[in-house]
C-alpha cells in the first residue's frame, strides 16, 4: 500500500508522530508499506521567499535543488518518529526511489519508476518513505515535479510497484459536492469514477492534482481521499461506472487561477490559429478553453484562457503574432473565473444545460465563454459572482448533503 500525506499532515512534531503511529498500525495489519510525504506546513513558502530575499535571478536547477529540500526534512523525521515506535524505516529522495523524470525544470513529467532500492526495502520487512514532488532527471539533475507533485510522485510509485491502493491523506475528509468553504451544506461524495475526478480536478477542485489523477486513471491504480485528522472513509476513486441512483450533477467546481486573452481581428485563413497555440506551446503554456468568434469581413477573434501565472509570457507570444499578421493588439482579462457542472449521469440526460444557463441568467450573472464535454460544462464569468454562481448552481441541483443523501 502506498500512502501519501500532505504538507498540513506533517505541520509540524505532533502530526508527524500522529501519522508515524497510523502507519504502524497498517504496517502491523501485515501490509508492505511505502510512504510519501510533502514538505512540512508552509516551508515551500518559506524557501520560495529566501530565493526571492537572496536573488531576483532565479536559474530553475538551482531552484529545483532547493525546493526538493523540504520534502527531504520530512522523510528524515518521519523515520525517526517511525524508530521511536519500533518500526524499521528508511528514507528515500526521488533519485534514489528511482523516479526518472524528463529535464523540464520546475514541472518534469515522470518518465519511468525503477523502485528498486524500495522493493529492497520492503523485502527486507522496512517501511519505505519517500521524499515526494521531485525525481531524477535523465540528465542526472535534481527536478521538481510542479504543483501537486506528491500525489504524482505515490501515484507513480503504486503503479510502479502494482500496489493494491494509494491513498492520499490531506486535511479535508474527501472530495466534496462543491468546496465546504463556500457551501457549506457540501456533500462528501463517497465514490467518483476516474473521469469524474479528472474533470473535477482540472476544474479547480483542489484535493488532487490533475497529473496524479490521470496517471491513476491511465495504470489502473484506485485512491482513496482521506483525512490524517479524523482517519475516517474518505473518497473512492477507481473505473466503476456510476449507479442508476446517482445524481445526473455530481458537483459544482470553481477556478479563479485563469486568466483570459482575446486576439481581434485575426484574418480568418489557415495556419493562423495553429501559429498561435504552437507558439503558446513552445512556452509550456497550458491553454484551458479557446472560442473563436464566426469570421467578419474577413477576420475573426480568438480569445482563451490560461494559467494566470502564464498570463505575461503568453501576452508576449501573442503580441509578438499580432504584429506577424497586423492584427489588434491583444487584450488581457485578469478578472475571470470559471463555475463548471460535472456529472457522469450528463451523459445520457439533455437539459444540464439549459437548466445551467437559466440559474445564472436567474441571478444576473454574464456568461463570457463556455465549453463542454460529455461530463462537464464550464462557464467563464465575473471573478466577482462566481461564488454566487456556486452556490445557485449548486441549490438549484439539489447537491447538499441532504438532497443527495451521501
Amino acid at each position: 500500500m502506498v500512502q501519501k500525506y500532505g504538507g498540513t499532515s506533517v505541520g509540524d512534531a505532533a502530526r508527524i508522530r500522529a501519522v508515524a503511529d497510523h502507519i504502524v498500525r497498517t504496517a502491523k495489519s501485515g501490509k508492505d508499506v511505502v510512504v510519501v510525504v510533502s514538505a512540512m506546513g508552509k516551508t515551500t513558502d518559506d524557501l520560495l521567499r529566501l530565493a526571492g530575499d537572496v536573488s531576483s535571478v532565479h536559474p530553475p536547477r538551482e531552484m529545483d535543488m532547493l525546493l526538493t529540500a523540504g520534502e527531504r526534512v520530512s522523510m528524515a523525521l518521519m523515520c525517526m518518529a517511525l524508530a521511536d515506535l519500533g518500526i524499521d524505516a528508511v528514507s528515500f529522495t526521488g533519485s534514489q526511489a528511482g523516479i526518472i523524470t524528463d529535464t523540464i525544470h520546475g514541472k518534469a513529467r515522470i518518465l519511468e519508476v525503477r523502485g528498486d532500492r524500495i522493493r529492497e526495502a520492503l523485502a527486507a520487512g522496512r517501511v519505505a518513505v519517500v521524499a515526494g514532488f521531485q525525481g531524477v532527471s535523465t540528465d542526472r539533475d535534481v527536478t521538481t515535479l510542479g504543483r501537486g507533485g506528491s500525489d504524482t510522485t505515490a501515484v507513480a510509485l503504486a503503479a510502479g510497484l502494482a500496489a493494491s491502493s494509494c491513498e492520499i491523506y490531506t486535511d479535508v475528509t474527501g472530495v466534496f459536492s462543491a468546496d465546504p468553504r463556500i457551501v457549506p451544506g457540501a456533500a462528501k461524495l463517497a465514490r467518483l469514477s476516474f473521469d469524474e475526478m479528472l474533470e473535477i480536478a482540472a476544474t479547480g477542485g483542489r484535493v488532487l492534482a490533475l497529473r496524479s489523477v490521470e496517471f491513476a486513471r491511465n495504470h489502473h491504480v484506485p485512491l482513496q481521499v482521506r483525512s490524517s485528522f479524523t482517519w475516517e472513509a474518505g473518497t473512492t476513486i477507481d473505473e466503476e461506472e456510476p449507479s442508476m441512483e446517482q445524481p445526473l450533477v455530481t458537483a459544482v467546481t470553481h477556478d479563479t487561477s485563469e486568466a483570459k486573452i482575446t486576439l481581434p481581428t485575426v484574418p480568418d485563413k489557415p495556419g493562423i490559429a495553429a501559429k498561435l497555440f504552437h507558439g503558446l506551446a513552445g512556452k509550456s503554456i497550458n491553454v484551458d478553453m479557446i472560442v473563436q468568434n464566426s469570421s467578419l469581413h474577413g477576420t475573426t477573434d480568438i480569445s482563451f484562457t490560461l494559467p494566470k501565472a502564464d498570463l505575461q509570457a503568453g501576452m508576449q507570444v501573442v503580441e509578438e503574432l499580432a504584429s506577424e499578421i497586423g492584427a489588434e493588439p491583444p487584450q488581457a482579462d485578469d478578472g475571470i473565473a470559471k463555475v463548471s457542472l460535472i456529472g457522469a449521469g450528463m451523459r445520457t440526460h439533455p437539459g444540464i444545460s439549459a437548466t445551467m444557463f437559466e440559474v445564472l441568467a436567474a441571478n444576473g450573472i454574464n456568461i463570457e465563454m463556455i465549453s463542454t464535454s460529455p461530463i462537464r460544462i464550464s462557464c467563464v464569468v465575473r471573478v466577482g459572482a462566481v461564488e454566487q454562481a456556486v452556490l445557485a448552481l449548486h441549490a438549484a441541483f439539489d447537491l447538499e448533503e441532504d438532497g443527495t443523501g451521501n
